[in-house]
C-alpha cells in the first residue's frame, strides 16, 4: 500500500513528539528578576497607598473609566469564550487525554477529589455574598430587567447571582489547571505559570524576558486578586463585630486593624512551619460552613428555600443568552455603572483568581482525564454554590417577601431614593438575626460565622502566598519561609491599601476593592486568552490525538488504494504484523506538586 503524503507527515511528527524528552527544568532558588519586579511594584503600591491613598483613589478611578469603555466589551466576550473553549475541548477527541501517562491511574479517589473541590469552592467572597447579592438584585434587579420586590425579581435575583457564581468562575479557573496539569504531568514541564506557554513562544523564550514577565504577571494578579478577598473578610468581620454591639460603628480605620491582627496570625502560622495546623484549620472550616448552612436551612424559611433551588438553576439557564450578552451598549451610563459594579468586577476577579485556584485544582487531579477533569471542576463547585446561595440569599428573600406581606419579622431592607439601604458588612448577621430561632442560637452563628470569615482569611493568606512564592523561586514546590511570609505581609497590606483608597464609608471601601481588583485583572485577561491558543496547541500535538488521526488516515490510505488496484471492484481490509515498533510516551518523572497539599487553598 502507498502512503499519503498526510500519513508521512503525521508519521513523522508522532515520531518527534514521541521521542522527545523532558526539558530540563529551570534552576532552583529564587528568581531575582521576577521577585523583584514584583516585590518593588507591590511596594510602591503600598507605599503610594499610605502616603496618599486620596490621589491613589483618583488614579484608579481614571483608569477604571478607561477600562470599562475600552475593554469592557473584552471581559464579557472573553468570559463567555472561556467557558466555551473548555466545553469544545472535553467533549472533542482531546477528552480522553489523561493528565499524566497513558497508564496512571487518579491519585486520588473520586470522593477525595470532590472532598478537596469543595475545599477550593468554599470561601470569604461566598460568605460575604451569600445573603446580600441575592437580595440586593430582588430590590433592585439589573438595569433594563424587570422590577424590584416581585416573582419576576426573585428569579432574576437567583439567575444572576448563579451567573457569576456558577459555570463561568469555574471555566476560567479550569483553563489554567489544565494547562498546569497537562504541562506537568504529561510533558514533564516545570510548575512555572510560563511553562504553559512553550507552544507558542518556544523554550528559550518562556526561559527568557517573555516568560518572567509571564510570571510577574501571574503574581500581581494573585496579589490584587487575594488582598480584595481579604478586605472584603476584613469588612464583613467588622460588620460581625457592630452586630454582637461590641463597636457602633465601623470605620476604614479599624477595618484595617482587623487586617492587621489576622495578617500577624498567618505570619505566626507560616513562621511556625505547623502544615498540620493548617490543614485542620481548613478542615474545621468546611464543618463550620457546613454546620452553618444546615442551621439556616432549618431556621430560615425552609419550604420557601427548597422552592427556590430549582427555580435558581432554571432562571439561571433561561436568562443566561441575556446575561452573558449584556453590554454597556445595551443601557447606557446606567448598565455601564451596574457592569462595573458586578459582572466585570466578577469576571476580573475571578481571572485575578486563576494562577491560585487553577494550581490547586491542578495538583489534585492527576491520572485523571481531559473529560473528567472538566466535568468535575465545572458542575461540582456550582453545585456547591447553587446550595449556598439558596440557602443564603433565597432564604433572605423569603423572609423579605414575608415582611413585606406582612409577617411577624420586619424587612431586612428597605428601598430609599438611592436604592436598597442594605449593608453588605452586616447582611449575613441581620439575616442571622431575623431567623425564628433562640437568640443565643441566632448569637452562636454570628460568632460561628465571623471565625469562619477569619479562618478562611488566614487558610487563603497561606496559600497565597506558597503560590506567589512559587512563581518567585523558579516552581519550587517548598518556597522558602522568609519569602512566603513576604508575600503574605504584601497581601494585608494591599488589601489596606485598597480600602483606604476607596473611602471611610463602608460602600466607598468596597467600591475601591473593586475599582482596583478591575484595573489589576486587565493585562493578565491577555494572557489567559494566549493561554487558551498555547494549550490547544500542545494538545493537537498529543500522541493519543496524532495516533488517532494517523490511523483514520491510514484507513483512508488503504480505502484508496484498493479502490484504484481494484477498479471498482468489490475488496476487504485486512491486517497484519509489521516491524515497526510502536513508541510509547516518554516516562515524565514526577514533576513535583504545585502547592502543598497540607495547606489547602481556599478560592475567595
Amino acid at each position: 500500500m502507498s502512503t499519503s503524503r498526510s500519513t508521512e507527515d503525521l508519521l513523522q511528527t508522532l515520531r518527534q513528539v514521541t521521542k522527545r524528552k523532558p526539558k530540563p527544568k529551570r534552576e532552583r532558588g529564587l528568581d531575582k528578576v521576577v521577585f523583584s519586579v514584583a516585590a518593588i511594584s507591590a511596594l510602591a503600591f503600598i507605599i503610594w497607598g499610605f502616603v496618599s491613598s486620596a490621589s491613589l483613589g483618583e488614579v484608579a478611578n481614571t483608569l477604571l473609566a478607561g477600562t470599562m469603555s475600552n475593554f469592557g466589551w473584552l471581559f464579557v466576550v472573553a468570559a463567555s469564550f472561556f467557558l466555551i473553549f473548555v466545553i469544545v475541548v472535553a467533549a472533542s477527541r482531546f477528552g480522553e487525554i489523561k493528565l499524566g501517562q497513558d497508564d496512571e491511574k487518579p491519585e486520588f479517589r473520586t470522593s477525595s477529589w470532590i472532598a478537596m473541590m469543595f475545599a477550593s469552592g468554599m470561601g470569604i467572597g461566598l460568605v460575604f455574598y451569600g445573603v446580600a447579592e441575592p437580595l440586593w438584585f430582588y430590590m433592585a434587579p439589573p438595569p433594563g430587567t424587570v422590577d424590584g420586590q416581585t416573582a419576576e425579581a426573585l428569579q432574576t435575583a437567583m439567575g444572576t447571582t448563579m451567573f457569576h457564581w456558577g459555570l463561568y468562575p469555574w471555566a476560567m479557573y479550569a483553563i489554567v489547571g489544565l494547562g498546569l496539569a497537562y504541562g506537568t504531568f504529561r510533558l514533564g514541564r516545570s510548575q512555572l505559570f510560563s511553562s504553559m506557554f512553550v507552544p507558542l513562544f518556544g523554550q528559550r523564550a518562556v526561559n527568557g524576558i517573555g516568560g518572567r514577565l509571564i510570571n510577574i504577571l501571574a503574581i500581581l494578579a494573585t496579589l490584587f486578586g487575594s488582598a480584595c478577598s481579604l478586605g472584603l473578610g476584613a469588612m464583613q468581620i467588622g460588620g460581625g463585630i457592630q452586630s454582637m454591639g461590641l463597636l457602633e460603628s465601623v470605620g476604614t480605620t479599624t477595618l484595617v486593624l482587623i487586617i492587621a491582627v489576622l495578617t500577624a496570625c498567618f505570619v505566626a502560622s507560616a513562621a511556625s512551619g505547623i502544615a498540620k495546623g493548617i490543614q485542620a484549620l481548613s478542615n474545621i472550616n468546611m464543618v463550620l460552613a457546613l454546620l452553618l448552612a444546615v442551621l439556616v436551612f432549618i431556621g430560615g424559611p425552609t419550604l420557601f428555600i427548597l422552592n427556590v433551588l430549582p427555580n435558581a438553576l432554571g432562571s439561571f439557564i433561561g436568562d443566561l443568552p441575556q446575561m452573558a450578552s449584556r453590554t454597556a451598549t445595551t443601557g447606557g451610563d446606567a448598565l455601564q455603572s451596574w457592569m462595573s459594579s458586578w459582572t466585570i468586577f466578577y469576571w476580573a476577579w475571578w481571572v485575578s483568581w486563576t494562577p491560585f485556584v487553577g494550581l490547586f485544582i491542578a495538583r489534585i487531579s492527576r491520572g485523571r482525564t481531559i473529560r473528567q477533569f472538566v466535568t468535575g471542576v465545572l458542575f461540582i463547585p456550582s453545585a456547591i454554590s447553587l446550595i449556598w446561595f439558596s440557602v443564603m440569599g433565597g432564604g433572605a428573600i423569603g423572609l423579605q417577601e414575608s415582611a413585606e406581606e406582612g409577617g411577624r419579622i420586619d424587612a431586612l431592607v428597605n428601598m430609599t431614593a438611592d436604592g436598597p439601604d442594605l449593608n453588605f458588612d452586616s447582611a449575613l448577621f441581620d439575616y442571622l438575626g431575623a431567623l425564628v430561632v433562640p437568640d443565643w442560637l441566632s448569637l452562636t452563628m454570628i460568632v460561628i460565622a465571623v471565625v469562619l470569615i477569619g479562618i478562611f482569611f488566614i487558610t487563603s493568606a497561606d496559600s497565597a502566598s506558597i503560590v506567589m512564592g512559587t512563581l518567585s523561586e523558579n516552581g519550587s514546590t517548598n518556597p522558602s519561609r522568609r519569602i512566603v511570609i513576604f508575600w503574605g505581609v504584601a497581601v494585608g497590606a494591599v488589601a489596606a491599601v485598597m480600602l483606604l483608597a476607596g473611602g471611610d464609608h463602608p460602600a466607598a471601601a468596597l467600591n475601591g476593592l473593586k475599582t482596583f481588583t478591575i484595573v489589576s485583572a486587565l493585562p493578565f485577561l491577555f494572557v489567559m486568552i494566549l493561554l487558551c491558543v498555547a494549550l490547544w496547541k500542545d494538545l493537537s500535538q498529543d500522541p493519543l490525538v496524532l495516533q488517532g488521526k494517523l490511523a483514520q488516515q491510514i484507513l483512508v490510505d488503504s480505502v484508496t488504494t484498493a479502490v484504484d488496484k481494484y477498479d471498482g471492484e468489490p475488496f476487504e481490509l485486512d491486517t497484519f504484523t509489521t516491524e515497526v515498533p510502536v513508541v510509547p510516551l516518554p516516562e515524565i518523572p514526577d514533576a513535583g506538586h504545585p502547592v502543598r497539599l497540607e495547606q489547602p487553598v481556599d478560592q475567595k
